[in-house]
This record gives structure tokens, C-alpha cells and sequence, in this order.
């Protein structure tokens, strides 16, 4: 349980390590995305592309395109939902 709880830990600081406090930060390393991401404040997470083919990110993704389409507010893709469970869904496709 130990050796669980903190690989999940550090996980969530590397997750936390690719979140760029300034919007206008543009730095993407190769085969990653950047996504925003919150209910009111969104925080930009740079995320490895795979993430795009897993059902769960999956469902996400079809959530975003109901809800903006292709005209995302923050001029990138935008994902409808908590920073929480993003964080919870990364941190598990990560430990995979």
C-alpha cells in the first residue's frame, strides 16, 4: 500500500512538474499536447499524445467537442471537466 501511494505520489508531481502557470507559455516537447483544464479557472497541462487513443481521455475528448466544438476559449483543446479528476485519470493512464 505504501510503495502505491507513493508512486501515485510522485506521479501526481510530475503531472504537476508539466502544468505551465502562464498561459502564454508555448514550450510543447515533441509528442505531447497541451490541454486546459477546470471548471472556472483553467490550468494548462502538457500531456503525452498517447493519452489521445485511451477510452477514458476518449470520452473526454467527445465531452469537449459537445460542449465547444471546435471553438475552444482558450484558443487550444479544452477538457469539460475538474482539474481534479484530470489529474486522477493522467496519474492512472501514467501508472499503466
Amino acid at each position: 500500500m505504501g510503495i502505491q501511494l507513493t508512486g501515485l505520489a510522485q506521479a501526481k508531481q510530475k503531472l504537476q512538474r508539466t502544468l505551465s502557470g502562464r498561459l502564454g507559455n508555448t514550450n510543447v516537447p515533441k509528442g505531447h499536447i497541451a490541454v486546459y483544464v477546470g471548471e472556472s479557472n483553467k490550468k494548462r497541462f502538457v500531456i503525452p499524445i498517447a493519452y489521445l487513443n485511451h477510452p477514458l481521455f476518449q470520452d473526454l475528448l467527445n465531452k469537449a467537442e459537445e460542449e465547444f466544438g471546435f471553438n475552444h476559449p482558450m484558443g487550444g483543446l479544452t477538457i469539460p471537466c475538474s482539474e481534479e479528476y484530470f489529474i486522477s485519470l493522467t496519474t492512472s493512464l501514467n501508472c499503466s
